[in-house]
């Protein structure tokens, strides 16, 4: 690569995009709820919220010390992330507390840059999150739809134009945001049943003595707060 074939690629990357026009964000809004809302391709898209869920465990794990081991995701649409380190203890509480907060705190960042102008550092950034999380991998599904998520970023971000590189990122934002919002609420049908006793939130009332329920608030608030906010950043208002 030439010097100024990595100056135009660096230009574009930091450079700002057009926004798009608002029917392509109320277009992409609407294809994001119709992934999110039906249950039956819920089961499906959901993986890709699991991806974000076990990814934000992973950060933060690293970012405070601890030893990330590895990351498990399954097809039901759970996961698991790993890491060495103190039991308890503030690292602890913040990786457990990444999980569900991960989802919605990614969707108002991308809200942030989307809003900014920003498509292609948004797109670039994504794809050197999934390829990083690739390699903390441990098991074949986990693999597969980490490589799918990624390799359709890269697709995107290299051979698409900037109309459908907008929509796609202004797709998996919205995706995000709204995505983010519903996984709270089925940890909270599950506890109300007495199920899911090993969750996040419980795992958080163990660590500091805190009610679950005080961390199922929690999860909410910030998705719905990301929600609230992200949107209005995608919506121009």
């Amino acid at each position: 690569m030439d010097t100024s074939t990595a100056t135009s690629l660096w230009d574009e990357l930091i450079g700002t995009q057009p926004d798009p026009d608002l029917w392509v964000v109320i277009a992409t809004l609407a294809a994001a709820a119709a992934v999110v809302v039906p249950h039956t391709v819920w089961r499906i898209s959901r993986n890709a919220i699991t991806i974000a869920h076990e990814g934000g465990h992973g950060l933060v794990a690293l970012l405070t010390g601890r030893q990330l081991t590895g990351i498990r995701l399954h097809s039901d649409t759970s996961g698991l992330t790993v890491s060495r380190g103190k039991p308890h203890g503030l690292g602890m509480i913040l990786t457990a507390a990444s999980g569900y907060t991960a989802p919605p705190l990614l969707g108002l960042g991308g809200a942030a840059l989307l809003g900014a102008g920003r498509i292609t550092l948004l797109l670039w950034v994504a794809t050197a999150l999934l390829i990083a999380m690739l390699v903390m991998i441990r098991n074949a599904y986990g693999v597969l739809t980490v490589f799918l998520t990624g390799g359709a970023f890269l697709l995107v971000s290299w051979l698409a134009g900037p109309q459908v590189q907008a929509a796609f990122a202004y797709a998996v934002v919205w995706f995000l945001l709204l995505g983010g919002v519903r996984p709270a609420f089925e940890l909270q049908a599950k506890r109300s049943r007495g199920g899911a006793g090993d969750s996040d939130a419980d795992q958080l009332s163990r660590l500091t003595h805190v009610p679950g329920g005080m961390w199922l608030f929690l999860f909410h608030a910030v998705s719905l707060c990301s929600l609230i906010g992200g949107g209005r950043w995608l919506l121009g208002m």
